[in-house]
């Protein structure tokens, strides 16, 4: 296979490139204009499917080409992720912030508009041939519509999101993030290091490298706390508000519509998951015992067991990962190949950038970008497979018209997890026992992460809104309590909730998403299902590439049920919580035939 031709930072010239900023303001600007100027003060579309679909159409090719998020827009964001203290960037991004928002409320009229449309023409327009590309996209407003309010109202409520909610949220962020802490490092010398590097170290073999890394976090945090009381309860308080607004019956409501996906569903997920905590206790006992702790204290959790302490390099880690791509299917290699090889990837942590993992599309012609904090552990390895899987998905669902380029969160870590899980699987194949004994606790650690981890913090936040919404305000003491409470429910007797930990809901930035946490679940155990389909015959590869294929043109249901997965089904959710059942009982029997336990 040809060596691959690394690039670790992120190359904005398709961003950049052409025009000036400001020409392509104007262009953008022009052409909302264009759009509002033809369709505003005409009723016809809402009448005739063949005038709907010419409306269709031009929306379609604005929102390709611009939307509310064009160059500018994306190429200022991801600075700011890259610097976030950063005050000249922060402005620059506000301005166009406040640009795109007057776009989008200029437009807005459009989709409100459709969404009224009464009952009756909404089924006409639905089973009308003409508009059979904009189907689903077409129900999903239909769908919104019971939610929704005037066009002077919506208006209002989108600019207000950046002064009531996003400047809260970029506040404690930034905060975070421009901290660094002087701490014992991997070969025992003391350096300074950033927030987000600290959070590498806590998975540190040497227990003093992770317990002084820990004390440098529950600092950090502590300074922070009173701070993101404030943000917190500011962002609940907006949260009721609008949801009280615009008629949500629950605070997750609202996340449930967006992602197109019933309550119902996700209730029975969270319910299944609930109901086998008895596995992540399991699992943090016989963690505890091979790493020889009598418990493991809070910010331990994670450390790795046996040789994974080695680390990989990056071109290294690319190699493994690209090579499990192309074994998969010779495309996903492909788009490997080319997103690290074209300045698609920033790579490594540094003071200022932004901590954790993401793959970021906005428009079709944009390039993917995803954004790393590597430093050379298994788990990097696995999260450069994760976010990967995200570009992957978004490369082919490329395919789709713009109105149907997207997924809702409810399928969105499908992909992710199922070429992570690929990858892991790899470096389990030339193991000894030993080797795999380590391999098998990883992908322990990740599944009971991903799903039970993160489906009690989805049960944190129904409490804490809950909470919220009855007190009218909670104390950083009362959060901290809160988050304790459901961290200790599903980790159990062999996890400390160490002094500290209180405080660890600081930095947890998808409580501020509200309900994000779900996904990663769904998309865990989904994903488990998509693997076997592929193990048990490898053309089915095509039948995965079909749905990455799919974005938002068919609704969750629809596209699983094309994979003969129904996520309806209680059952389909338990069924997958077996397979780390069987994979804890391997591990525990593995560690007994080793002597470990």
């Amino acid at each position: 296979m040809e060596e691959l031709k690394i690039k670790t930072e992120w190359d904005f010239s398709p961003l950049t490139s052409g025009k000036s900023f400001e020409e392509k303001r104007k262009d953008w600007q022009e052409a909302t204009d264009n759009f509002v100027k033809k369709w505003k003060l005409r009723g016809d579309y809402l009448e005739k499917p063949e005038v709907l679909k010419e409306a269709l159409d031009e929306f379609e090719t604005w929102s390709k080409n611009f939307g509310d998020w064009a160059d500018e827009a994306v190429y200022y964001w991801l600075k700011t992720q890259l610097d976030q203290n950063n005050p000249e960037l922060k402005a620059k991004f506000l301005k166009v912030e406040e640009f795109s928002k007057k776009v989008e409320n200029e437009i807005s009229f459009f989709e409100l508009n459709i969404s009224k449309i009464p009952g009756d023409k909404q089924k006409e327009f639905l089973e009308s041939g003409k508009l059979k590309d904009y189907r689903h996209f077409l129900e999903r407003l239909f769908a919104h519509s019971k939610y929704l309010l005037s066009e002077s109202e919506e208006k209002i409520m989108n600019l207000k999101s950046t002064s009531a909610y996003a400047s809260w949220v970029k506040m404690v962020a930034g905060f975070l993030a421009k901290e660094e802490a002087l701490v014992l490092d991997e070969e025992g010398k003391y350096a300074k290091k950033t927030f987000a590097d600290l959070f590498s170290l806590i998975s540190d073999k040497d227990k003093k490298v992770r317990d002084k890394a820990a004390e440098a976090i529950n600092a950090v945090l502590k300074k922070y706390a009173d701070t993101a009381e404030v943000e917190i309860n500011a962002i609940l308080q907006d949260k009721k508000v609008n949801d009280e607004i615009r008629g949500y019956e629950r605070p997750d409501k609202a996340r449930h519509v967006a992602d197109d996906i019933a309550s119902e569903v996700v209730d029975s997920l969270v319910e299944a998951v609930m109901s086998r905590k008895d596995l992540s206790k399991r699992f943090y006992e016989l963690k505890a015992k091979l790493l020889d702790l009598g418990r493991l204290a809070y910010h331990e959790r994670n450390v790795p067991y046996g040789t994974l302490n080695k680390r990989y390099d990056y071109s290294e880690a690319a190699e493994l990962v690209h090579k499990v791509l192309s074994n998969l299917d010779q495309e996903f290699g492909d788009i490997f190949k080319r997103l690290i090889e074209n300045g698609q990837v920033d790579a490594f942590p540094k003071k200022g950038k932004a901590e954790g993992a993401f793959c970021s599309y906005s428009l079709k012609p944009h390039p993917t970008y995803i954004m790393m904090n590597y430093a050379g552990s298994i788990n990097d390895i696995s999260t450069m497979a994760h976010e990967f899987g995200h570009a992957i998905n978004d490369e082919f669902m490329k395919r789709q018209n713009a109105l149907n380029f997207g997924t809702p969160l409810s399928t969105a870590e499908v992909a992710s997890t199922f070429m992570e899980d690929f990858v892991l699987q790899e470096l389990m194949k030339s193991a000894d026992d030993e080797m795999k004994l380590a391999l098998m606790m990883e992908k322990l650690n990740k599944d009971i992460s991903s799903i039970i981890r993160q489906i009690s913090c989805y049960k944190f936040e129904q409490e804490l809104h809950k909470e919220f919404r009855e007190k009218g305000y909670l104390s950083k003491e009362e959060i901290g309590k809160l988050f304790q409470k459901y961290m200790a429910d599903y980790m159990g007797d062999f996890v400390e909730q160490s002094p500290g930990s209180e405080n660890w809901w600081i930095y947890w930035s998808h409580i501020r998403a509200y309900f994000y946490n779900y996904s990663y679940a769904s998309g865990l155990i989904i994903s488990k299902a998509m693997q076997s389909l592929v193990k048990k015959d490898k053309n089915n590869i095509e039948k995965v590439k079909k749905f990455l294929s799919d974005g938002t043109s068919k609704s969750p249901k629809e596209i699983f049920a094309d994979l003969e997965i129904d996520i309806t089904k209680k059952e389909f959710w338990i069924e997958g919580l077996g397979e780390i059942e069987n994979l804890l009982k391997d591990t525990e029997e593995l560690a007994r035939k080793l002597g470990k336990i």
